[in-house]
């Protein structure tokens, strides 16, 4: 009997990438996107960037990721 894994799709396919280039797992840049004030996603997207070095589509992918879990 075989597993098939299906490949991670969407904002996830970015975490491996994520954790590896700035080195904090993914469970703590979503602590700081919930823990800020800012509540829109571009708003979060820009401070992740201007405050913490993300890149554009890294940003965007946690962000996107935490908002879709409810924050």
């Amino acid at each position: 009997m075989s597993t098939v894994t299906e490949p991670v799709k969407g904002p996830a396919s970015y975490f491996p990438s994520i954790e590896k280039k700035y080195g904090r797992p993914i469970a703590e840049w979503q602590d700081l996107i919930r823990a800020s004030p800012l509540t829109k996603h571009m708003e979060l997207v820009k401070w992740l960037k201007d405050e913490h070095g993300l890149g554009h589509g890294h940003a965007n992918a946690v962000v996107a990721a935490t908002l879709a879990e409810g924050r």
